[in-house]
């Protein structure tokens, strides 16, 4: 097993890293635990309901189990109060711990319920996606969406622990892993250029879930994203570079409906549109953009966006958190390691959506 820890004001926990940890999920949850609130979806209590179940059982705490409809048109209010119901129904107190059990959703929308319910209770998230394990799990950030905004709603709230089985990965549809690797790849891009060439090096062991290759990008990815949200929990500084690719994929998610793009993807196909603005405003060298399209492509990801029309690109962008005052703020490259917070005037997207969304042979 390996444990990679997370020092924040918020909290410090551990993510514990290690194939068949689902059977061991009674660790986790603490002595004084009252009662255990699971919270999944179908599909994944489909697959692995009767393991954690069972390990939950090993505590002889209560558990009452919560599965909400799957998928990221779902993340809202409707999901958001049918955990509340649920809770209350069944009479949880505060010494309850909520486990979010599957993807980025479920745990976005686990961690909401857990920070809000009688003002805040434990939680414990057991991602069951690449992307999850990678990004959306660690770091406190809880959320749900509102159709002006992709995550517009929600708080900083730390869990307890973050339990990945990298077991649970073998039963991902295809797309949902090149979407997890999107995140993988963005770490190399902002942070760890080194990481960058190992990713180029292993995209096909990678997409094809090689153990080896598999556990050291969660591994690798967990340690620079504790790094970073260690030094910047609430994303008033550094963290915002987390978010490389997340303008133009936020506005890709929303403008097409939620759902219809995968995160990862819009996130991917994000990275190669942020590479060409760091090309345009801060020198970007131009054969790294092409090394960012061909990686991005060759984990599976989309590298054309979709054609919103350029006013309806700039008014999603405008909803985004990351804007402010009026302007829109991205995340760009200066070279394959590092990365800065830009506002950037909206005309010079244009020829940067004229390349990445026409397919003139470069999108």
């Amino acid at each position: 097993m390996t444990i990679v820890r997370v020092t924040t004001p918020g909290g410090d926990y551990p993510i514990h890293i290690e194939q068949g940890r689902l059977q061991r999920l009674a660790e986790t949850i603490p002595a004084d635990a009252t009662s255990i609130a699971l919270v999944s979806n179908p599909v994944v209590l489909g697959l692995y309901g009767d393991t954690v179940r069972s390990a939950l059982a090993q505590t002889g705490k209560p558990v009452a189990e919560v599965a909400l409809p799957d998928g990221e048109a779902h993340k809202n209010w409707q999901s958001l109060n049918k955990i509340f119901d649920h809770l209350l129904q069944k009479g949880l107190d505060r010494k309850a711990v909520l486990v979010a059990f599957g993807g980025g959703v479920i745990g976005d929308m686990g961690g909401f319920a857990a920070a809000c319910y009688m003002r805040g209770i434990r939680f414990v998230q057991v991602p069951t996606t690449l992307l999850a394990q990678v990004d959306s799990s660690v770091g406190g950030k809880t959320a749900i969406n509102h159709p002006l905004g992709k995550n517009m709603i929600g708080a900083f709230y730390q869990p307890i622990s973050v339990q990945i089985d990298p077991d649970v990965l073998k039963t991902l549809p295809p797309r949902e892993v090149s979407a997890g690797l999107a995140e993988v790849v963005k770490y190399g891009l902002i942070i760890d250029a080194p990481f960058f060439d190992w990713c180029e090096a292993n995209a096909s062991a990678l997409r094809n879930l090689e153990t080896e290759a598999v556990i050291h990008a969660i591994q690798r990815s967990c340690e620079l994203k504790a790094r970073v949200v260690s030094q910047d929990e609430r994303e008033s500084g550094m963290r915002a570079i987390l978010n490389l690719g997340h303008t133009f994929g936020h506005a890709i998610e929303a403008g097409l409906g939620y759902g219809q793009w995968l995160h990862g993807e819009a996130v991917g196909c994000g990275m190669v549109q942020a590479a060409e603005l760091s090309a345009d405003l801060l020198g970007f060298p131009r054969q790294d953009v092409e090394r960012v399209r061909n990686v991005v492509e060759a984990i599976g990801c989309p590298v054309q966006a979709p054609d919103l029309g350029f006013e309806r690109w700039v008014e999603l962008m405008g909803h985004d958190k990351k804007a402010e005052g009026g302007t829109l703020r991205f995340v760009l490259m200066p070279r394959i390691g590092e990365a800065e917070c830009l506002d950037v005037d909206p005309a010079s997207l244009q020829p940067v959506l004229q390349r990445t969304v026409t397919g003139d042979g470069r999108g």
